[in-house]
């Protein structure tokens, strides 16, 4: 988000706060709040970051199991702390998600300033199930400029728990860097990647089962989980029961840089997850010349409608491994003569790259400067 809309300001900023948890009980999180607040203004160090963008870095320290509302009260107060009371200084800000980081960004934006949210929190059911947290999603509605729904799951939820704010919602989605192309084409699909936690709700456990089925046939498939979570220990000890040690590799958390390289050196990814709300992952694989093995869970039918035979296979979400390998098989046959990445790449790029979402921004940051001829746009402070 910054990379794409960063460059056509005067200048940006963005606040990252970090939640950091620890075990902290009543007494010691006052102590160490109070610890932070004197400290918090005196880290502060502005650092280079893409777009040419400036990035500050905070940690906002955290009990164990903290509610969603006062997780958001608690950014709010140590943002402020860190900006040693003041308001953030810019006539636009825009935060990344509704609760923490849209509450902390609204009480802390100087009087006047336009104010916008974009959300794509896959666990926003359990953000609207804590009484205090939908009071303040509530309240964050009605007092923002912009809200922005990332696709039709995440509109759809708020404006049913919603309805006054239905015609608030908005819908722009996450921009994907469509700029660095592969250094060479897919010509098999014998390299499968997995992008995302090893969780329940990304289907990992039916993937490992899906691959031995598909390993059986073929054994020079090998599989790649990029995550961590709280199935891999289980994953592992089932991949040795498989005896496909030496075809999976568990390469952990890596950082984004790290997982598009990853893209461009594999064959295929394959995302069977149970419910996104957007599926980010889907559309960089494209973008990185890579065919997509994806479930319809909610975001991906939708980022690659009208395109879904020229960029991979779809299938359902169902509760097996067979719906997998089938997948796979079908895309395979059809390798050669049935996909046209080119073509959903130059449809992709049209929808979710920088360009296209930056100016969707642009046009409700800044309606005056767009409304001549997008120049001399104004400052932006983004808070993430």
């Amino acid at each position: 988000m910054v990379d794409a809309t960063a460059p056509g300001c005067d200048s940006a900023v963005v606040y990252h706060c970090d939640t950091w948890v620890s075990r902290m009980n009543e007494r010691t999180t006052e102590a160490v709040e109070a610890a932070n607040r004197k400290l918090a203004p005196l880290a502060v160090r502005p650092v280079p970051t893409v777009g040419g963008a400036q990035l500050v870095h905070l940690a906002v320290t955290t009990p164990r199991a903290q509610e969603f509302g006062p997780l958001a009260r608690n950014h709010e107060r140590q943002l402020r702390a860190a900006l040693g009371g003041r308001p953030i200084d810019a006539p636009v800000v825009h935060a990344h998600v509704g609760l923490p980081g849209g509450w902390a960004a609204l009480q802390n934006a100087r009087p006047g300033a336009r104010v916008f949210v974009t959300e794509h929190a896959t666990y926003l059911d359990r953000i609207l199930a804590e009484p205090e947290a939908r009071e303040l999603y509530d309240e964050l509605l009605h007092r923002v400029d912009g809200f922005f729904a990332v696709g039709d799951p995440i509109r759809d939820v708020l404006a049913a728990e919603f309805p006054h704010h239905r015609d608030k919602i908005q819908q722009i989605p996450n921009p994907i860097s469509f700029g660095t192309p592969r250094e060479h084409p897919v010509t098999g699909l014998r390299r499968w990647l997995f992008l995302g936690g090893l969780i329940p709700r990304k289907g990992v456990a039916w993937l490992v089962e899906a691959f031995a089925q598909c390993h059986a046939k073929d054994p020079e498939l090998t599989l790649t989980l990029a995550g961590e979570g709280e199935l891999r220990a289980q994953l592992v000890e089932r991949v040795r029961e498989l005896g496909l040690d030496e075809a999976v590799h568990f390469a952990g958390a890596v950082p984004p840089a790290t997982a598009l390289e990853m893209m461009r050196e594999h064959d295929l990814l394959v995302h069977p997850s149970r419910y996104e709300t957007f599926g980010m992952t889907v559309v960089e694989a494209v973008a990185a010349g890579m065919p997509v093995l994806v479930t319809r869970c909610g975001g991906p039918e939708q980022t690659l409608a009208g395109i879904e035979d020229a960029a991979g296979e779809l299938i359902d979400v169902e509760e097996n491994a067979e719906s997998i390998s089938d997948g796979y098989q079908r895309l395979r046959d059809r390798f050669r003569q049935g996909l046209d990445l080119p073509r959903a790449q130059q449809v992709l790029a049209g929808r979710y790259g920088y360009e296209a979402v930056a100016e969707a921004h642009y046009r409700l940051w800044f309606p005056a400067a767009t409304e001549h001829s997008g120049e001399g746009l104004e400052r932006a402070e983004a808070h993430d």
